[in-house]
């Protein structure tokens, strides 16, 4: 692929690493002789533009992973998502609302990977939302019109390429805690931890708390092999000075940029990035 692209993923979720994306490949020291491995997947827009040939791909969120998983099967396709935002676009266009709370009731019952699609793209300010039940329970964004012809055009080019991307790799999906996936690294791997950001989002799945954060930080020391953590570094408000004291012996790289998504405006703010190269 040319590096100076990048591949946009077909969902999107808060605290996304599109804009990173030339930082992160920049920052990356590694032989791909063994495997990526990422146990907080997200959008996958970090795989999807590094491309290795092996991966393992985790998160705990478990709809995140069953659209991969039908993306690579074949399931989910260009043509079938087109078809299908056409279809429910042009009821949402129709019934406005209430057509979205019908999709959300049909998705948290039967967790089709289309279903998810819709709503990840129609959804208040593209909050990735779950309650404690495991219902994605995240509002409508209020725009009926929101699948476009152009819209759809560009929602299916983006599955195009995401399937483009997978066919062909060793990569495997799976639901599971960061601890599992971190201790199958070896010395050939590379790991990129890419956690929720304390103190900053409303977790898309499962809560994250500063000890999470502490325990993970310890296992990223002691890996094998090579990784990369980020992390917030600094924003208009405070800095994250626990994150400098725990990895001062380490190469810490900063990047700023806006992030657009989020649940309110002082969350979508200017924000300073840190990768911890280890």
């Amino acid at each position: 692929m040319n590096q100076s692209t990048v591949q946009a993923p077909p969902l999107k979720i808060q605290g996304i690493k599109t804009k990173a994306i030339p930082f992160i490949r920049d920052s990356i020291v590694w032989r791909e002789s063994g495997r990526w491995i990422e146990p907080f997947l997200g959008s996958a827009v970090v795989p999807l533009n590094i491309q290795p040939e092996r991966a393992l791909l985790g998160d705990k969120n478990p709809h995140i992973i069953r659209f991969y998983r039908a993306l690579q099967k074949g399931d989910v396709t260009p043509d079938t998502v087109r078809i299908f935002l056409e279809h429910e676009g042009d009821n949402l266009l129709h019934d406005g609302e209430k057509h979205y709370y019908r999709i959300r009731a049909r998705f948290n019952e039967r967790h089709d990977p289309h279903d998810f699609l819709f709503l990840n793209r129609s959804c208040f300010n593209g909050l990735m939302r779950f309650n404690s039940r495991g219902y994605f329970n995240t509002p409508f964004c209020r725009k009926p019109e929101r699948f476009r012809p152009a819209y759809i055009t560009k929602i299916s080019n983006q599955v195009q390429k995401a399937a483009s991307t997978i066919m062909g790799k060793s990569w495997e999906f799976v639901c599971s805690d960061w601890r599992n996936l971190l201790s199958e690294a070896n010395n050939k791997d590379f790991v990129y931890c890419d956690p929720p950001y304390s103190g900053r989002f409303t977790d898309y799945f499962n809560s994250w708390s500063n000890k999470n954060s502490s325990d993970m930080e310890n296992v990223l020391k002691s890996l094998p092999c090579p990784f990369i953590y980020s992390m917030w570094s600094e924003n208009k408000y405070r800095k994250h000075t626990h994150l400098h004291s725990e990895f001062s012996d380490y190469t810490i790289k900063i990047f700023s940029h806006f992030y657009h998504l989020g649940s309110t405006e002082n969350l979508r703010n200017g924000m300073t990035e840190a990768l911890v190269v280890g």
